[in-house]
């Protein structure tokens, strides 16, 4: 039962990572500002980093990984498709919105009674969100100034 929780709690991340993958594409085939581009990918390469470390947690406890992003992913494609529409700013502010989204899950699941959720969390997932949002929140400062 323990087991399945976990392996339920790492699958709900690991669909909000493939979302936040997605979305970075969606805004890279929009941009073709080189500094926004460089700041875009590596946001998107730490998202797919942890894409792979959620993956190999799944598989160790003996799950299987979502394949998809499932109906989150297609919310989030809108949204940001939605926001390339009316520019740099606007496309840079939903991306920050997925940061802020996942800044906020991994820091309500550190106060989980999961344990190794908890620290799974804690010591992986939370401390490269947190870059990641900093990093997003930072491109949104050069996107206004621009």
């Amino acid at each position: 039962m323990m087991n399945d929780t976990t392996i339920d709690r790492l699958n709900d991340f690991l669909r909000g990572e493939l979302s936040a993958v997605e979305s970075y594409r969606l805004a890279l085939q929009q941009t073709s500002h080189e500094g926004f581009g460089s700041t875009l990918r590596q946001l998107r390469d730490a998202h797919e980093r942890r894409i792979g470390a959620i993956r190999d947690k799944i598989l160790a406890l003996g799950g299987a990984p979502a394949a998809s992003s499932g109906a989150w992913g297609t919310f989030a494609g809108v949204v940001q498709a939605g926001a390339d529409l009316f520019g740099n700013v606007a496309a840079v502010s939903a991306l920050e919105e997925g940061e802020d989204h996942g800044l906020k899950m991994y820091r309500d699941a550190i106060s989980e009674d999961n344990t190794v959720v908890r620290e799974f969390v804690d010591a992986i997932l939370l401390p490269a969100q947190r870059r990641s949002h900093d990093l997003c929140r930072s491109l949104k400062s050069y996107a206004k100034a621009s």
